[in-house]
C-alpha cells in the first residue's frame, strides 16, 4: 500500500480518474494478486461468493475496448459515435487493464431454495455482493497507486465478449473497472451535508 495508506485514507481518495495510462505503478502478478484477496475475503450474502472475475491486461485489455467499439458504433448515430462514444472508448483502451465483474446466479438460485422465506431478497443481495466486490477492488488499486473509473457498458457488450473469453452465457457483467496509471486527476466532488445523511441515536462519548 503506498506510504502505508490507511483504509479511510484509500476510501477518501477513491475516485474516478478518466486519464489514464499503461504506466502500472504494480506488476501484473501483484494485480492479479490483489485481486485474488479481494475475490477470497470480501463478504457475500449468505456467504454464497456468487462474484466471479475476468481480469483482463495488455492486449487482451485493449481487445475488450476494440470489441465494444465493434458492437457499440452500429448502435450508435455516426455524428455522436465519432465525437463522443469512441474517443470515450479509445481513452479506457489506453489504461492498462480492466476487471470484469459478473455475478453467477447458480448460487443465488440455490439460496432461493434453501431460503424461500428470503427466496425475493436473493437477486438485491447479490447486487450488494457485486458492488462490495467492485469498491472492494477499486480502493485496493487506488491505494497501491492506480487511477480508476468503474464503467457499465453490460448488456450490450456482454455476448460478444462472453464468446471472446469463453465466459459461461448464464453469468451476469455487472461492472468494469478500468484501471492504469494517473495522466491526470480527479474532478472537484460536492458533498451534501452529512446532517442530512448520517443520524446516531444513543452515542455517550
Amino acid at each position: 500500500m503506498v506510504a502505508n495508506k490507511s483504509f479511510l485514507d484509500a476510501v477518501k481518495d477513491r475516485r474516478s480518474i478518466y486519464q489514464l495510462n499503461k504506466e502500472a505503478p504494480k506488476s501484473d502478478k501483484e494485480i492479479v494478486e490483489i485481486v485474488n484477496q479481494i475475490v477470497q475475503h470480501v463478504p457475500s450474502s449468505f456467504n454464497s461468493q456468487s462474484t466471479r472475475v475476468v481480469v483482463l491486461l495488455n492486449e487482451e485489455h485493449e481487445k475488450f475496448w476494440e470489441l465494444a467499439k465493434e458492437v457499440l458504433k452500429p448502435q450508435v448515430p455516426e455524428d455522436q459515435y465519432k465525437s463522443g462514444t469512441e474517443p470515450k472508448l479509445n481513452g479506457f483502451k489506453a489504461a492498462y487493464g480492466s476487471i470484469l465483474f459478473f455475478e453467477d446466479p447458480q448460487p443465488v438460485e440455490d439460496l432461493r431454495k434453501a431460503f424461500p422465506l428470503y427466496a425475493h431478497h436473493f437477486g438485491d443481495w447479490s447486487e450488494h455482493t457485486s458492488a462490495m466486490h467492485q469498491f472492494a477492488a477499486w480502493t485496493a488499486l487506488e491505494a497501491e497507486g492506480f487511477g480508476a473509473n468503474l464503467q457499465h457498458y453490460n448488456p450490450i457488450v456482454d455476448q460478444k465478449i462472453q464468446n471472446e473469453w469463453n465466459v459461461p452465457q448464464e453469468w451476469k457483467l455487472r461492472a468494469q473497472l478500468v484501471f492504469g496509471g494517473r495522466a491526470g486527476e480527479a474532478g472537484e466532488k460536492q458533498f451534501k451535508p452529512l446532517e442530512e445523511r448520517v443520524f446516531v441515536h444513543g452515542a455517550k462519548n
